[in-house]
């Protein structure tokens, strides 16, 4: 995808290293810890700390650019500077927590172009064979697959315990702390609510409204992604409530783009740019807002006979997409970005924000590179 990047190339890459550093510190110190209750509880960590590697880091660096905007015209503190660098890798493995069960809900064995946690286990685990390169062919060893899904479910838990062991220890004054822990609290509930609704749209669970659609679109995603890394940096330059509000506010914007273009990105986008399944949504039958926007369509009745059928072909998935294309479901979505992002671009520039000029411009160059996002 389109680097989201705000800082120089140099001050970028040491800023990511420092992040790195940060998480495998903690995945060394886990694993050893893990050792003492037996070889297989530090081997999933092991594995674990394999997969993490070679995120984008897009919560992180949201997280420290915006600190460094907001600081720009105050007093630098180096301790404060350390303490975001830890918070701002506890977010990145609270990022990958909520991957792992996301995984395990969607059955999915591969993420970034390469097996996940559950596709790894299996691998190490497969007795020769290869992974398959897809979920049915497991279906004859669902003790193997079982046990995989539960390590991921697992790995899951402890990170979430872990992100809050970070949050809740780390030297900072403790209203700054106690405002971290109740973003934190806000973060997990809003991206499990959304996680909820998604899963009950896709099974039936709930009517498949236009505003279900779009709230789910925004919890699952925007809470954690976005607001929740610029509402942290607020916090930790010690800025008002107010404008801590107005970033969350910009950030939920930001993040409902972000979504609807994943979703754009999962129907229209090719494989090799998103290192995913091109028709994953499709055959899982993933309520979007794509999927919304054409149930109010006379091409429906043509899309939703293949729509969650997780034999989809190939070519009957070129058919749908054409179709969803042609009732204008794709253009209707772009529009629907392009309000976000223009709402998110006043908000953050008009004077009544009361943020400071250095922030405003971050707010502007960052609303530029989502709104320039390619894959």
């Amino acid at each position: 995808m389109t680097s989201l990047m705000v800082r120089p190339d140099a001050a970028r890459e040491l800023q990511d290293q420092q992040v790195r550093e940060e998480i495998h510190a903690l995945f060394r110190s886990r694993s050893g810890r893990a050792a003492r209750y037996g070889s297989h509880v530090a081997d999933l960590w092991q594995a674990a700390a394999e997969c993490v590697l070679g995120g984008k880091l897009l919560r992180p660096r949201l997280l420290l650019d915006a600190l460094d905007a907001l600081r720009s015209t105050g007093a630098r503190s180096n301790a404060v500077q350390t303490s975001a660098v830890r918070i701002a890798a506890a977010v990145e493995m609270l990022h990958y927590a909520f991957l792992l069960h996301d995984d395990v809900i969607d059955g999915d064995l591969w993420r970034r172009g390469r097996p996940n946690l559950i596709g790894t286990l299996l691998s190490q685990h497969g007795k020769g064979n290869p992974l398959p390169s897809d979920r049915g062919a497991l279906t004859q060893d669902r003790r193997r697959l079982h046990w995989a899904r539960s390590g991921a479910i697992l790995m899951g838990d402890l990170l979430l315990s872990e992100v809050h062991q970070v949050f809740a220890r780390e030297h900072l004054p403790e209203r700054i702390r106690l405002r971290l822990l109740d973003l934190l609290d806000h973060t997990i509930t809003e991206s499990i609510a959304g996680e909820h609704l998604d899963v009950a749209l896709s099974d039936g669970m709930i009517t498949p409204e236009f505003d279900s659609v779009l709230t789910m679109t925004r919890l699952k995603t925007a809470s954690y992604t976005f607001e929740l890394p610029l509402r942290a940096a607020a916090i930790l330059a010690g800025s008002t409530p107010r404008t801590e509000e107005v970033l969350g506010d910009v950030g939920t914007l930001l993040g409902s783009a972000f979504q609807l273009q994943d979703d754009l990105l999962s129907t229209f986008g090719e494989a090799g740019d998103h290192g995913k399944d091109a028709y994953s949504d499709l055959r899982e039958g993933k309520e979007t807002v794509i999927i919304a926007h054409a149930r109010r369509t006379s091409a429906w009745p043509e899309v939703q006979p293949h729509f969650g059928n997780p034999q989809l072909s190939t070519a009957d998935a070129v058919v749908v997409r054409h179709l969803l294309g042609e009732c204008g479901a794709e253009e209707f979505v772009r529009s629907l970005i392009a309000d976000q992002l223009t709402a998110a671009h006043v908000l953050a520039t008009s004077a009544e924000s009361g943020l400071p000029a250095g922030v405003r411009s971050f707010l502007t160059t960052l609303t530029a590179m989502v709104e320039g996002r390619r894959s």
